[in-house]
This record gives C-alpha cells, structure tokens and sequence, in this order.
C-alpha cells in the first residue's frame, strides 16, 4: 500500500500554493491596468457606489449598524466613513463603508454563472487607502493617490468578475460576497505592501475562511442581512490581509485538500458520509485571463434602486405607465416574460415581510411602476406599501414566463443581455402592447446613453448629505479623471466627512 492511500496515516508533504491563488497573487502584484475605458469606468463606479452610499445614510435601519464598537473609541488617523463624522480602524471602517453603499440595492452589478456588485470591494479599499495615506503623511511619506484606489478597484471588479463568469456558487448554496472576501482580500493586502508569499497567505485565508450561505436573499427569509453581507464581507477581508501582514502562515492547498479543501467540503455535490465521486468534483474554471475587463464592461444601475434582474422590467412598467394608469382597476392579468436567473432569485408570491424582501421581488418591482410610473427606494417601505393594497392586487395578476432566448443571451459573452418583457390584458379583452427592454440603460451597449444619467444620479445623491457649495467641489474633482487620480486619498476622503 502506498503512502498516499493509506488508512492509517497522511502524507504530511506540503504542496506549492493552489494554481487559482497564484494566478490572483501574481496578477495583483504584477499586472499593470493601461485601458484607458476601465480607468474611465473605475472613476464613474467610484463616483457612483459612494453616492449610493451617501443616499442609503438616510435610512435609519441602515445607520443604525454604522460607528465604532464602543462608543467614543478614538483611532489615531482613523478611516472615514464618508457622510459621516466617524473615524474607526480600518476593519470596521471597511464594514460601515460596505455597508452603505450596498444598503439599497443600488451600486454596479455583474451578472454570469454567479452575481454580485464588484463595487462592494470599495468598503475595504477605501478604508485600508484613506488609513494608510493619513499614516504616511503624519511619518512625512508621501500619501497614497486616488489612482491607486482606481486600480484597486479595477482589479478588485476583475478578480470577482471573472470567478464569476462559469463558477456559480449560488448553485451550492453559497452567496456571492465569498467573491467579495477573496477580491478585497487580494487588493488590500497589495495596498498594505503585501509580498508574494504574505499575499498567498492572505488569499488561502479567505478561501478556507467560513462563507455566507444565501439564505437572507430568498424567500421565504430574504431580509436585511442581504444589505450588509457585503460589508462584511469586505471588513473581514481587510482583517485577514491584516493577519497575514503580521506573518502568519498561510494553507497553501485550501482550494484542493482532499477532504478539508474548499473544493471537496463546499464547492462538489455530496453524498453525506461517502467519498466523492470523480464525477461529482467540482473545481473552478477561469476561462480567460485577469486584465480589466470587468470594469469595461460593468453594469450600472442608472434608474432604480433594485435588484439588477428586475431593472429592464422596471424600465418597461415605466414605459406602460400612461397606457395603464387610469385602468388599474380594469387589469385582468400582467404577463412578465423574463429570463431563469430573474425567476429563480426575485420572483416570489405571498406576503413581503420587509423593504429587503420587497426589493427583491420581481413582482414588486414591476407593480410599482405600473402604478405610480417611477420606483424609488421609499416604495420599499414598510409604511409605503401598507397605504397601496393596489401593489400587491396587481402582483396577484401577474404571469411569470421564461423566455428561452432571454435565458440563452443572458449568459452569452458578446451580449449578456438582462432581458424583460412586460404586457397588460384587460377584463373587456384587450391589451397594451408588449413592452421589452433587453439591455437596461447602465449596460455598455447603452453606456454612453447612461454616463449624463449617472452625472445627476451622483450629483443627486451629494445633495442629499452635502451643501450646495461642497457638492459642487467633490463633483469638479470627480468629473476630470487626471485630477481625481492625483488627489491624495486623505484629501479626497476629507471632502465627504461630516
């Protein structure tokens, strides 16, 4: 009997670290982002995901998770929150930060084998940034630079995107902020100086690290923890680079350990307590290389705050609005055709037990708009949708059907459509037409359509927490890419502290 078989003991050789965290490791550290669109689209997702930010602080159940543990806590050069007047170690900043801009459902979205919003990394890049850069000057260094965010966050996008792209760990029961721990891990560590080795560590650290299972985004216990797993996500990240900063050893065969390895324990079909079949072995596939084309290819949520499957539906409710507002009592039956990732994650009957639930709710996020003609964050409330019977009259007569081509060319690299098509029947027979929207505005087929819509979006949501003056000051930094990518991160942070 070989050693590698036996029953009695193991082969304790330790092995060279998994091929897919040399390939993160070696592109962090090496690659250098020369596409002039992905440095373009980093500055517009910046300038939009800490907007989206600025506008969830107006929700209590959001602000109330944000600040430091014990009260009074004071950090010297402590990472902002921005909208806040918090200064907290970079950990919990990472948090509050992530936190916030993911609130409302409302930042850059990807969409492939999984799903997830690559801009939720900024938790834990802004944070790491913002701390180091006031530690650098306070030792006379000089500080760090935005541009040095912007390309954390392209790599960030890049390494979450394209795991994403074949891997699908909703398919076993993971959610996709596991992606958001593995990218913000790899990009922090780089900005605290990581080596290779410390960056390896790091990377082994959060594949093996315990993972959020979905159970908060579906019915029927979708809830708020969906608004905040991120943030977690992203501050768990920071401490785990942090750690391997400090020297600790890495588990090089995280991903691939036969029996304890990511791989075997989360990531194949099981079969409780007997061995895996070769068959039922599940490892990832990374189909192109890491460069930056998740950045360019982003996707925006440019009119409604909701979940990215839902926007083309939402867009086309609009569009129906004036042919159907003054016949809502009139309607026999809503006929949504829509895509299998759409009817799997947000298409849900019965009760909508809170503004999480109801932001996830394809349904929802199509009757609102039908009546009302726009969808906005308050819609989601509790107190909004108890003073409208009519919504969930109106849920009541839809039709959920999937339509093969939508299915097919949602996951089809030159279009990635997310498509959907709604029509209204009436009681005496007749009908609306049938309104389909395949691309939503935010996609890059409609991008250049969607950047002036992203300006006043961004501009907006400043004049929600800023005055006049200051908003105007923070936009004439944003909108000139060479200005904002030689401002100093402490700089730029300062300008969005309360």
């Amino acid at each position: 009997m070989s050693a590698t078989t036996s029953a009695t003991f193991d082969l304790n050789e330790r092995p060279d670290y998994d091929e897919a965290l040399q390939k993160i490791a070696d592109y962090v550290l090496t690659y250098k982002v020369e596409n002039k669109e992905a440095w373009n689209t980093a500055r517009l997702c910046l300038m939009d995901t800490l907007g989206c930010g600025l506008l969830a602080l107006r929700f209590p159940d959001c602000t109330k998770h944000l600040g430091p543990i014990v009260e009074g806590t004071i950090v010297p050069h402590g990472a902002r929150v921005p909208g806040t007047s918090f200064r907290l170690d970079p950990v919990k900043a990472a948090w509050d930060i992530g936190c916030i801009v993911r609130w409302l459902d409302y930042n850059d979205t990807w969409l492939a084998a999984e799903w997830g919003h690559p801009s939720d990394n900024l938790g834990g890049i802004l944070a790491v940034a913002d701390h180091l850069s006031q530690k650098r000057v306070a030792e006379g260094k000089a500080p760090l630079t935005m541009r040095e965010v912007l390309e954390a966050m392209v790599m960030a996008h890049e390494i979450q995107g394209v795991f994403a792209l074949e891997n699908s760990f909703n398919r076993v029961g993971l959610d996709h902020v596991i992606l958001v721990k593995v990218a913000s891990t790899a990009v922090t560590a780089k900005l605290m100086g990581a080596t290779r080795e410390q960056m390896l560590a790091a990377l082994s650290h959060a594949w093996i690290d315990g993972q959020a299972l979905r159970t908060y985004r579906h019915a029927p216990n979708a809830g708020s923890r969906k608004s905040w797993a991120a943030g977690d996500a992203t501050s768990r990240a920071v401490r785990l680079a942090d750690i391997a900063m400090r020297g600790e050893m890495g588990v090089p065969s995280a991903l691939t350990a036969p029996q304890w390895g990511f791989y075997d324990v989360l990531f194949s079909k099981t079969n409780k307590d007997q061995a895996l079949k070769p068959e039922d072995k599940r490892r990832f596939s990374l189909p192109q290389k890491f460069g930056s084309y998740v950045m360019e290819n982003i996707l925006f949520k440019v009119s409604f705050p909701a979940e990215f499957h839902a926007q083309t539906a939402a867009e086309a409710a609009v569009t129906l609005h004036p042919q159907v507002k003054d016949r809502l009592d009139q309607i026999d039956r809503i006929v949504v055709t829509t895509h299998e990732s759409a009817i799997r994650i947000i298409s849900k009957v019965g009760k909508l037990a809170n503004a999480a639930d109801r932001d996830h709710c394809l349904q929802y996020m199509v009757a609102v708009p039908l009546i009302f003609g726009d969808l906005v964050a308050e819609h989601y409330e509790d107190s909004f949708h108890e003073a409208n019977p009519l919504i969930d009259e109106l849920r009541d007569k839809m039709e959920i059907v999937e339509d093969e081509r939508y299915t097919r060319e949602y996951l089809e690299a030159d279009k990635r459509s997310i498509a959907n098509a709604i029509q209204v029947v009436f009681k005496d027979g007749s009908s609306t037409e049938q309104v389909a929207v395949e691309y939503p505005i935010g996609h890059r087929r409609r991008r250049e359509e969607s950047i002036p819509l992203l300006s006043d979006k961004f501009r907006a949501n400043l004049a929600t927490r800023f005055p006049a003056q200051r908003c105007e000051q923070i936009f004439e930094v944003c909108k000139n890419q060479k200005s904002l990518e030689n401002t100093p991160v402490q700089e730029f942070v300062g300008m969005f502290v309360i």
